[in-house]
């Protein structure tokens, strides 16, 4: 899916506003927010809509990946440089995780977001925690070898019929590097996969759509359970926070771009809708497809993004990343425990592990928080029952944040093997060449 449409310039006619995708989104925003205020018990029953819209994407999501990921290797034809670009891949992961982490340990202790607060631990209602206790478990203490073999699917119809990105991964990695070695006896089957995946694009590109209902769904739900009001106890955690993924992706993934000669607030723009979805559904998996077919009208190529970024969703959460040390931090300051440089360290290290098994983890976020805080011995755990009121709302910024970085990361590798057109990507991004289209 090369980005070879060169000739599209910005005059060409523009439909009208109200059939803009990014304005009806929009809408459906600002909508959600007044229903949300003027009658919340009406608006809380409108979740419907906002979990309609996200089963519909988690419906296609996980054959569009195997699709993706298996026509990039089959087309790549060098199984060298799938490995390097690989290999590439997580090494910027871990370079950027890293970064993330000390970011947020090092604005918990400039900001002090949680001092004052006195918890008396005796206090806190466990049974809060009940719903996180199974899945915490499995993941304390389970190591790196439990981890790996957790990436291998039971079967490859399990992994696709569960939607664990993850699996659905290794599945089509292992199935399209088969195919390569098989050669042009297997060329039916590419073009078949090719096939498939145009038209798993174009039923993306439907269920697109309705990403307004979803969006009044999911806001209006938010605004009538939660109003404002339940932010105040917690008001500075979500503030910092919030900051903390503007700083993040300001700086640290504006100064990335800009080496590769891009701009960060035109790329931004460039994915306004999907980020107004994200932010609005707290779900980064929503506009998994969307963004992986925009990266390659940027000019991205499609074995890089097939590669990069269904990894980059379990072993690139940057904005997670930043929480986890962040809320670890929190915790301690809210409940007066004192933390010594080497438990600095061990958060640090413990965290380098846990945020690489969010993604896909029901309550990802509550479960990885408490199987870190159960490897910090000095950290009581229960403490974690104070930002479980917040939670939806530091979602929406960390599916935010984690997406962006993705993204990022993609366009980063792809300069990295020489496989970015940039005189597209700048053409796009600057909008004399419509991406627009990607969606259809």
């Amino acid at each position: 899916m090369a980005a070879s449409t060169t000739s599209l310039p910005i005059a060409a006619t523009k439909a009208p506003i109200y059939k803009s995708l990014f304005w009806q989104v929009v809408l459906g925003l600002v909508l959600g927010i007044v229903i949300g205020v003027l009658a919340p018990d009406f608006a809380q029953g409108l979740k419907f809509f906002s979990d309609a819209f996200l089963k519909l994407i988690s419906m296609i999501v996980a054959p569009i990946v195997f699709c993706v990921v298996v026509h990039g290797i089959a087309g790549a034809g060098d199984l060298r440089k799938v490995g390097r670009v690989g290999a590439k891949a997580l090494v910027y992961f871990e370079v950027m995780t890293t970064i993330a982490l000390t970011l947020g340990l090092a604005l918990a202790f400039l900001f002090h977001p949680g001092q004052g607060m006195n918890i008396d631990t005796s206090s806190l209602d466990a049974k809060a925690l009940s719903t996180y206790a199974e899945n915490a478990h499995k993941l304390q203490g389970a190591g790196v070898g439990s981890f790996i073999l957790n990436i291998i699917p039971t079967t490859s119809f399990d992994a696709l019929a569960r939607n664990d990105v993850l699996q659905v991964l290794f599945f089509a990695i292992f199935f399209g590097a088969s195919l390569a070695l098989v050669g042009a006896p297997a060329k039916p089957v590419a073009d078949l996969i090719q096939t498939l995946s145009t038209v798993l694009f174009r039923a993306m590109g439907l269920i697109v759509r309705l990403a307004p209902l979803g969006v009044l769904g999911a806001v209006a739900y938010t605004v009538g359970k939660y109003g404002v009001a339940s932010l105040q106890q917690l008001v500075s955690l979500v503030v910092l926070f919030y900051c903390a993924i503007a700083l993040f992706v300001v700086v640290v993934l504006g100064i990335v771009l800009r080496l590769c000669g891009l701009g960060i607030f035109r790329f931004i723009a460039y994915f306004r809708e999907e980020l107004t979805i994200v932010l609005a559904t707290a779900s980064s998996d929503a506009v998994l497809p969307q963004i992986m077919r925009k990266l390659e009208r940027m000019g991205v190529k499609p074995s890089v993004v097939g590669l990069v970024v269904p990894t980059g969703y379990s072993f690139n959460l940057d904005a997670f990343s930043i929480y986890l040390t962040l809320a670890t931090v929190f915790i301690a300051q809210a409940t007066n425990t004192p933390l010594s440089f080497g438990d600095l360290i061990l958060i640090l290290g413990i965290s380098l592990l846990t945020s690489k098994g969010a993604h896909g983890v029901p309550g990802s976020a509550i479960v990885i928080l408490a199987a870190t805080l159960n490897a910090v011995p000095s950290i009581p755990a229960i403490g974690l029952v104070l930002v479980l009121s917040i939670d939806w709302f530091i979602g929406m910024a960390r599916a935010l944040g984690n997406l962006l970085g993705n993204c990022v990361a993609t366009v980063v590798i792809a300069a990295w093997e020489k496989d970015l057109d940039l005189s597209t990507a700048k053409s796009v991004l600057e909008g004399q060449i419509s991406g627009v289209q990607a969606l259809e």
